[in-house]
Protein backbone atom coordinates (compact mmCIF):
# COMPACT_ATOMS: atom_id res chain seq x y z
CA UNK A 1 0.00 0.00 0.00
CA UNK A 2 1.60 3.40 -0.96
CA UNK A 3 2.04 6.30 1.95
CA UNK A 4 2.16 9.81 0.71
CA UNK A 5 2.18 11.92 -2.24
CA UNK A 6 -1.15 13.35 -0.92
CA UNK A 7 -3.20 15.60 -3.73
CA UNK A 8 -3.54 18.99 -3.25
CA UNK A 9 -7.38 19.14 -4.20
CA UNK A 10 -8.53 17.01 -1.76
CA UNK A 11 -7.50 19.33 1.09
CA UNK A 12 -9.56 21.89 -1.07
CA UNK A 13 -12.73 20.11 -1.39
CA UNK A 14 -12.92 19.30 2.11
CA UNK A 15 -12.47 22.64 2.90
CA UNK A 16 -14.92 23.96 0.46
CA UNK A 17 -17.13 21.04 1.57
CA UNK A 18 -16.77 22.09 5.55
CA UNK A 19 -17.53 25.82 4.50
CA UNK A 20 -20.91 24.98 2.67
CA UNK A 21 -22.22 22.78 5.45
CA UNK A 22 -21.13 25.71 8.01
CA UNK A 23 -23.67 27.62 5.68
CA UNK A 24 -26.51 25.88 4.99
CA UNK A 25 -26.54 24.65 9.14
CA UNK A 26 -26.64 28.77 9.84
CA UNK A 27 -30.25 28.83 7.34
CA UNK A 28 -32.68 28.25 10.41
CA UNK A 29 -34.27 31.47 8.98
CA UNK A 30 -37.90 30.80 7.05
CA UNK A 31 -37.82 32.71 4.00
CA UNK A 32 -34.95 31.44 3.18
CA UNK A 33 -34.56 29.36 -0.85
CA UNK A 34 -35.96 26.46 0.07
CA UNK A 35 -33.25 24.46 -3.14
CA UNK A 36 -30.43 25.59 0.03
CA UNK A 37 -32.15 23.52 2.44
CA UNK A 38 -33.11 20.40 3.46
CA UNK A 39 -35.84 18.81 1.82
CA UNK A 40 -38.69 16.94 3.42
CA UNK A 41 -38.40 13.12 4.37
CA UNK A 42 -40.97 12.42 1.92
CA UNK A 43 -40.19 15.06 -0.77
CA UNK A 44 -38.83 13.31 -3.82
CA UNK A 45 -35.88 15.78 -5.01
CA UNK A 46 -32.42 17.35 -3.17
CA UNK A 47 -31.35 20.82 -2.42
CA UNK A 48 -27.87 21.93 -1.35
CA UNK A 49 -27.94 20.81 2.19
CA UNK A 50 -28.35 17.26 0.95
CA UNK A 51 -25.49 16.92 -0.94
CA UNK A 52 -23.26 18.25 1.75
CA UNK A 53 -23.42 16.05 4.47
CA UNK A 54 -22.95 12.96 1.72
CA UNK A 55 -19.82 14.96 0.03
CA UNK A 56 -18.42 15.73 3.53
CA UNK A 57 -18.76 11.67 3.87
CA UNK A 58 -17.01 10.98 0.51
CA UNK A 59 -14.32 12.65 1.71
CA UNK A 60 -13.58 10.94 4.60
CA UNK A 61 -13.70 7.75 2.06
CA UNK A 62 -10.80 9.57 0.39
CA UNK A 63 -8.45 10.94 3.05
CA UNK A 64 -8.18 6.76 4.39
CA UNK A 65 -6.12 5.19 2.20
CA UNK A 66 -3.62 8.38 2.75
CA UNK A 67 -3.75 8.12 6.44
CA UNK A 68 -3.61 4.10 6.74
CA UNK A 69 -1.13 4.10 3.96
CA UNK A 70 1.44 6.67 6.28
CA UNK A 71 1.11 4.36 9.21
CA UNK A 72 2.02 1.67 7.31
CA UNK A 73 4.62 3.08 6.43
CA UNK A 74 6.14 3.76 10.00
CA UNK A 75 5.60 0.41 10.19
CA UNK A 76 2.93 -0.16 12.18
CA UNK A 77 1.20 -3.97 12.17
CA UNK A 78 -2.34 -4.05 11.82
CA UNK A 79 -3.25 -5.14 15.27
CA UNK A 80 -2.11 -1.36 16.03
CA UNK A 81 -3.93 -0.14 12.99
CA UNK A 82 -7.37 -2.08 13.91
CA UNK A 83 -6.63 -0.83 17.08
CA UNK A 84 -6.20 2.85 15.98
CA UNK A 85 -9.45 2.78 13.56
CA UNK A 86 -11.58 1.00 16.54
CA UNK A 87 -10.38 4.46 18.69
CA UNK A 88 -11.22 6.33 16.10
CA UNK A 89 -14.50 5.00 15.47
CA UNK A 90 -15.74 5.03 19.49
CA UNK A 91 -14.45 8.46 19.67
CA UNK A 92 -16.36 9.75 16.24
CA UNK A 93 -19.73 7.59 17.62
CA UNK A 94 -18.91 9.19 21.05
CA UNK A 95 -18.76 13.02 20.18
CA UNK A 96 -22.03 12.06 17.57
CA UNK A 97 -23.83 11.02 20.05
CA UNK A 98 -23.28 13.76 22.42
CA UNK A 99 -23.63 16.07 19.78
CA UNK A 100 -27.21 14.44 18.59
CA UNK A 101 -28.38 14.38 22.57
CA UNK A 102 -27.44 18.20 22.45
CA UNK A 103 -30.44 19.07 20.58
CA UNK A 104 -32.74 18.15 22.23
CA UNK A 105 -32.15 19.46 25.97
CA UNK A 106 -34.89 20.12 27.99
CA UNK A 107 -33.74 22.63 30.36
CA UNK A 108 -36.95 22.60 32.69
CA UNK A 109 -36.35 19.16 33.64
CA UNK A 110 -32.08 18.75 33.17
CA UNK A 111 -32.10 21.84 36.14
CA UNK A 112 -30.19 24.28 33.55
CA UNK A 113 -30.49 25.48 30.03
CA UNK A 114 -29.65 23.86 26.88
CA UNK A 115 -26.72 26.23 26.39
CA UNK A 116 -24.82 25.32 29.72
CA UNK A 117 -25.38 21.67 29.01
CA UNK A 118 -23.78 22.09 25.49
CA UNK A 119 -20.86 23.97 26.63
CA UNK A 120 -20.25 22.02 29.47
CA UNK A 121 -20.28 19.13 27.06
CA UNK A 122 -18.28 20.64 24.69
CA UNK A 123 -15.59 21.84 26.18
CA UNK A 124 -15.14 18.29 27.51
CA UNK A 125 -14.75 16.87 24.28
CA UNK A 126 -12.42 19.66 23.50
CA UNK A 127 -10.23 18.64 26.54
CA UNK A 128 -10.38 15.12 25.71
CA UNK A 129 -9.47 15.01 21.97
CA UNK A 130 -7.40 17.98 21.18
CA UNK A 131 -4.07 17.33 19.94
CA UNK A 132 -1.57 18.21 22.32
CA UNK A 133 1.90 18.94 22.18
CA UNK A 134 3.68 16.51 24.69
CA UNK A 135 6.62 16.91 26.05
CA UNK A 136 8.33 16.44 29.23
CA UNK A 137 7.34 19.74 30.89
CA UNK A 138 3.44 18.69 30.44
CA UNK A 139 3.76 14.79 30.98
CA UNK A 140 1.03 15.09 33.80
CA UNK A 141 -1.25 17.93 32.60
CA UNK A 142 -2.18 16.00 29.26
CA UNK A 143 -3.61 12.83 30.95
CA UNK A 144 -5.08 15.75 33.71
CA UNK A 145 -6.82 17.66 31.49
CA UNK A 146 -7.96 14.60 29.42
CA UNK A 147 -9.79 13.07 32.92
CA UNK A 148 -11.13 16.47 33.44
CA UNK A 149 -13.15 16.69 30.36
CA UNK A 150 -14.01 13.08 31.30
CA UNK A 151 -15.36 14.31 34.71
CA UNK A 152 -16.84 17.23 33.02
CA UNK A 153 -19.04 15.04 30.36
CA UNK A 154 -20.26 12.22 33.09
CA UNK A 155 -22.29 14.27 34.70
CA UNK A 156 -24.10 15.86 32.11
CA UNK A 157 -24.86 12.71 30.47
CA UNK A 158 -26.40 11.42 33.97
CA UNK A 159 -28.29 14.88 34.47
CA UNK A 160 -29.63 15.02 31.03
CA UNK A 161 -33.20 14.77 30.41
CA UNK A 162 -34.71 15.83 26.92
CA UNK A 163 -37.37 18.21 25.83
CA UNK A 164 -39.98 15.05 26.57
CA UNK A 165 -38.57 14.14 30.31
CA UNK A 166 -36.52 11.12 28.23
CA UNK A 167 -33.34 10.13 29.68
CA UNK A 168 -29.55 10.61 27.37
CA UNK A 169 -29.93 8.60 24.20
CA UNK A 170 -27.01 6.00 23.58
CA UNK A 171 -28.33 5.13 20.14
CA UNK A 172 -28.78 8.77 18.77
CA UNK A 173 -25.43 8.55 16.33
CA UNK A 174 -26.18 11.89 14.71
CA UNK A 175 -23.65 13.30 11.84
CA UNK A 176 -19.96 12.36 13.20
CA UNK A 177 -21.62 8.95 14.32
CA UNK A 178 -22.87 8.10 11.18
CA UNK A 179 -19.94 8.94 9.68
CA UNK A 180 -18.13 7.22 12.01
CA UNK A 181 -19.90 3.99 11.38
CA UNK A 182 -19.37 4.53 7.07
CA UNK A 183 -15.21 5.11 8.43
CA UNK A 184 -15.20 1.73 10.61
CA UNK A 185 -16.47 -0.16 7.02
CA UNK A 186 -14.37 1.57 4.28
CA UNK A 187 -10.96 1.86 6.62
CA UNK A 188 -11.13 -1.91 7.51
CA UNK A 189 -12.07 -2.59 3.84
CA UNK A 190 -8.63 -0.50 3.11
CA UNK A 191 -6.92 -2.58 5.10
CA UNK A 192 -8.44 -5.76 4.41
CA UNK A 193 -8.31 -5.43 0.69
CA UNK A 194 -4.35 -3.76 0.73
CA UNK A 195 -6.18 -1.47 -1.78
CA UNK A 196 -7.02 -3.79 -4.57
CA UNK A 197 -9.37 -2.05 -6.71
CA UNK A 198 -11.47 -5.14 -7.41
CA UNK A 199 -12.21 -6.25 -4.23
CA UNK A 200 -13.15 -2.56 -2.99
CA UNK A 201 -15.50 -2.64 -6.03
CA UNK A 202 -16.81 -6.00 -4.50
CA UNK A 203 -17.63 -4.44 -0.86
CA UNK A 204 -19.00 -1.24 -2.92
CA UNK A 205 -21.71 -3.01 -4.69
CA UNK A 206 -22.44 -5.25 -1.51
CA UNK A 207 -23.00 -2.29 0.65
CA UNK A 208 -25.34 -0.55 -2.17
CA UNK A 209 -27.42 -3.83 -2.74
CA UNK A 210 -27.74 -3.61 1.32
CA UNK A 211 -28.87 0.05 0.78
CA UNK A 212 -31.00 -1.12 -1.94
CA UNK A 213 -32.52 -4.12 0.11
CA UNK A 214 -33.13 -2.26 3.47
CA UNK A 215 -35.12 0.83 1.22
CA UNK A 216 -37.43 -2.75 -0.12
CA UNK A 217 -38.05 -3.74 3.18
CA UNK A 218 -36.30 -7.22 2.95
CA UNK A 219 -33.58 -6.66 5.76
CA UNK A 220 -36.93 -6.19 7.88
CA UNK A 221 -35.95 -9.44 9.80
CA UNK A 222 -32.72 -7.28 11.69
CA UNK A 223 -34.96 -4.35 13.10
CA UNK A 224 -33.89 -5.99 16.36
CA UNK A 225 -30.33 -5.01 15.72
CA UNK A 226 -31.45 -2.10 13.76
CA UNK A 227 -31.00 0.74 16.91
CA UNK A 228 -26.68 -0.37 17.05
CA UNK A 229 -25.60 -1.69 13.47
CA UNK A 230 -28.73 0.67 11.72
CA UNK A 231 -26.09 2.56 10.28
CA UNK A 232 -24.04 -0.39 8.50
CA UNK A 233 -27.09 -2.40 7.68
CA UNK A 234 -28.50 0.13 5.62
CA UNK A 235 -25.71 0.27 3.91
CA UNK A 236 -26.00 3.59 2.89
CA UNK A 237 -23.48 5.48 4.97
CA UNK A 238 -21.00 3.03 4.28
CA UNK A 239 -21.46 3.00 0.07
CA UNK A 240 -20.70 6.63 -0.20
CA UNK A 241 -17.27 6.11 2.37
CA UNK A 242 -16.44 3.54 0.30
CA UNK A 243 -17.18 5.28 -3.36
CA UNK A 244 -14.38 8.29 -1.86
CA UNK A 245 -11.94 5.42 -0.87
CA UNK A 246 -12.55 3.88 -4.21
CA UNK A 247 -11.95 7.55 -6.07
CA UNK A 248 -8.92 7.56 -4.24
CA UNK A 249 -7.48 4.06 -5.50
CA UNK A 250 -8.39 5.61 -8.99
CA UNK A 251 -6.01 8.58 -8.06
CA UNK A 252 -3.14 6.67 -6.88
CA UNK A 253 -2.82 3.97 -9.33
CA UNK A 254 -3.07 6.52 -12.61
CA UNK A 255 -1.18 9.78 -11.48
CA UNK A 256 1.59 7.30 -11.39
CA UNK A 257 1.33 7.05 -15.15
CA UNK A 258 1.07 10.89 -15.06
CA UNK A 259 -1.03 13.25 -13.00
CA UNK A 260 -3.58 13.91 -15.86
CA UNK A 261 -3.80 10.09 -16.52
CA UNK A 262 -6.68 10.03 -13.04
CA UNK A 263 -8.84 12.97 -14.84
CA UNK A 264 -11.14 10.79 -17.28
CA UNK A 265 -11.52 7.62 -14.72
CA UNK A 266 -12.94 10.16 -12.73
CA UNK A 267 -15.39 11.44 -14.57
CA UNK A 268 -16.47 8.29 -16.32
CA UNK A 269 -16.76 6.72 -12.37
CA UNK A 270 -18.94 9.84 -11.36
CA UNK A 271 -21.44 9.90 -14.85
CA UNK A 272 -21.68 6.53 -13.90
CA UNK A 273 -23.07 7.05 -10.47
CA UNK A 274 -25.23 9.84 -11.92
CA UNK A 275 -26.35 7.54 -14.11
CA UNK A 276 -27.25 4.75 -11.80
CA UNK A 277 -29.21 7.31 -9.24
CA UNK A 278 -31.13 8.28 -12.30
CA UNK A 279 -31.70 4.63 -13.39
CA UNK A 280 -32.64 3.90 -9.12
CA UNK A 281 -35.03 7.00 -9.51
CA UNK A 282 -37.76 4.80 -10.83
CA UNK A 283 -37.81 2.63 -7.58
CA UNK A 284 -36.30 4.71 -4.83
CA UNK A 285 -36.98 8.43 -4.45
CA UNK A 286 -34.18 10.93 -3.70
CA UNK A 287 -34.21 11.46 0.21
CA UNK A 288 -31.42 12.08 2.00
CA UNK A 289 -33.49 11.57 5.19
CA UNK A 290 -34.45 8.61 3.89
CA UNK A 291 -31.19 7.49 2.85
CA UNK A 292 -32.09 6.05 -0.41
CA UNK A 293 -29.62 4.41 -2.89
CA UNK A 294 -30.89 7.23 -5.75
CA UNK A 295 -30.19 9.81 -3.50
CA UNK A 296 -26.84 8.40 -2.52
CA UNK A 297 -25.59 7.87 -6.60
CA UNK A 298 -26.38 11.06 -7.38
CA UNK A 299 -24.50 12.81 -4.42
CA UNK A 300 -21.76 10.60 -5.42
CA UNK A 301 -21.71 11.64 -9.16
CA UNK A 302 -22.01 15.64 -8.09
CA UNK A 303 -18.83 15.13 -6.09
CA UNK A 304 -17.09 13.06 -8.35
CA UNK A 305 -17.55 15.54 -10.87
CA UNK A 306 -16.87 18.61 -8.90
CA UNK A 307 -13.48 16.64 -7.91
CA UNK A 308 -12.35 16.17 -10.97
CA UNK A 309 -13.22 20.07 -11.95
CA UNK A 310 -11.05 21.17 -9.43
CA UNK A 311 -7.95 18.31 -9.47
CA UNK A 312 -8.03 19.73 -13.37
CA UNK A 313 -7.82 23.39 -11.76
CA UNK A 314 -5.59 23.00 -8.74
CA UNK A 315 -3.50 19.53 -8.96
CA UNK A 316 -3.27 19.58 -12.91
CA UNK A 317 -3.06 23.31 -14.19
CA UNK A 318 -1.45 24.28 -10.74
CA UNK A 319 -3.59 26.86 -10.33
CA UNK A 320 -4.35 27.15 -6.36
CA UNK A 321 -4.20 30.20 -4.90
CA UNK A 322 -7.15 31.32 -5.31
CA UNK A 323 -8.81 28.19 -3.61
CA UNK A 324 -5.77 28.40 -0.60
CA UNK A 325 -8.33 30.04 2.00
CA UNK A 326 -10.29 26.59 2.21
CA UNK A 327 -7.09 24.60 3.11
CA UNK A 328 -7.23 25.18 6.23
CA UNK A 329 -10.81 24.15 7.19
CA UNK A 330 -9.89 20.86 5.02
CA UNK A 331 -7.28 20.32 7.20
CA UNK A 332 -8.92 20.87 10.50
CA UNK A 333 -12.25 19.62 9.49
CA UNK A 334 -13.19 17.82 13.03
CA UNK A 335 -12.37 21.15 14.61
CA UNK A 336 -13.38 23.58 12.00
CA UNK A 337 -16.86 21.66 12.45
CA UNK A 338 -17.17 21.67 15.96
CA UNK A 339 -16.53 25.15 17.17
CA UNK A 340 -18.91 27.17 15.49
CA UNK A 341 -21.47 25.28 17.77
CA UNK A 342 -19.54 26.73 21.15
CA UNK A 343 -20.46 30.39 19.55
CA UNK A 344 -23.77 29.34 18.80
CA UNK A 345 -24.30 28.81 22.19
CA UNK A 346 -22.47 31.27 23.78
CA UNK A 347 -24.30 33.71 21.44
CA UNK A 348 -28.10 32.23 22.44
CA UNK A 349 -26.99 32.07 26.32
CA UNK A 350 -25.84 35.70 26.49
CA UNK A 351 -28.50 37.14 24.26
CA UNK A 352 -25.47 38.43 21.91
CA UNK A 353 -26.56 40.36 18.97
CA UNK A 354 -24.45 38.84 16.67
CA UNK A 355 -27.05 36.68 14.56
CA UNK A 356 -28.63 39.98 13.88
CA UNK A 357 -29.05 38.79 10.23
CA UNK A 358 -31.72 36.09 11.23
CA UNK A 359 -34.34 38.10 11.29
CA UNK A 360 -37.21 36.99 9.28
CA UNK A 361 -38.63 40.64 8.46
CA UNK A 362 -35.41 40.91 6.72
CA UNK A 363 -35.39 40.50 2.71
CA UNK A 364 -34.11 36.81 2.20
CA UNK A 365 -30.79 37.71 0.59
CA UNK A 366 -29.69 39.51 3.68
CA UNK A 367 -30.08 36.21 5.50
CA UNK A 368 -28.60 34.58 3.10
CA UNK A 369 -25.55 36.92 2.79
CA UNK A 370 -25.36 36.79 6.79
CA UNK A 371 -24.48 33.33 6.78
CA UNK A 372 -22.20 33.21 3.62
CA UNK A 373 -20.55 35.79 6.25
CA UNK A 374 -20.72 33.35 9.18
CA UNK A 375 -19.40 30.39 7.43
CA UNK A 376 -16.46 32.47 6.03
CA UNK A 377 -15.63 33.57 9.29
CA UNK A 378 -15.83 29.68 10.82
CA UNK A 379 -14.81 28.16 8.26
CA UNK A 380 -11.59 30.33 6.78
CA UNK A 381 -10.89 32.87 9.45
CA UNK A 382 -11.32 30.73 12.25
CA UNK A 383 -8.64 27.67 11.10
CA UNK A 384 -5.63 30.39 10.93
CA UNK A 385 -6.50 31.47 14.14
CA UNK A 386 -7.23 28.18 15.71
CA UNK A 387 -3.89 26.93 14.16
CA UNK A 388 -1.53 29.32 15.48
CA UNK A 389 -2.89 28.93 18.79
CA UNK A 390 -2.00 25.30 18.18
CA UNK A 391 -5.84 24.01 18.80
CA UNK A 392 -6.82 20.79 16.88
CA UNK A 393 -8.81 18.17 17.43
CA UNK A 394 -7.21 14.50 16.64
CA UNK A 395 -9.33 10.96 16.75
Amino acid sequence: MAGSNRIYSIDIIRGFNLILMLFVNDLFVEGVPAWLGHRPANFDGMGLADWVFPGFMFMVGMSIPYAIGNRMIKGESNISLIKHIMIRTLSLLAIGVLMSNSRNVGGEYTGFSKNIWSLITYTGVFLIWNDYRKNQDNKWLVPSLRILGVLMIIPMVYLFRSSDNGTFSFRAWGILGTIGWGYLVAALVCLATRENMLKTAVALVIFLGLNILSKLHLLDFLRPVRPVLGPIINGNAPFIVLSGLFSTMILRKYSAKGIEKPLIPLIIFGVVSLAGGIFLHQWFIISKIQGTPSWALLCNGITLLLFALLYFIIDMKKKAKWASFMRPAGANSLTVYLVPDMFYYIIWQFSLPLLFYKDASLPPLAVVAGSVAWALIMGAALPVLLERINFRLKL
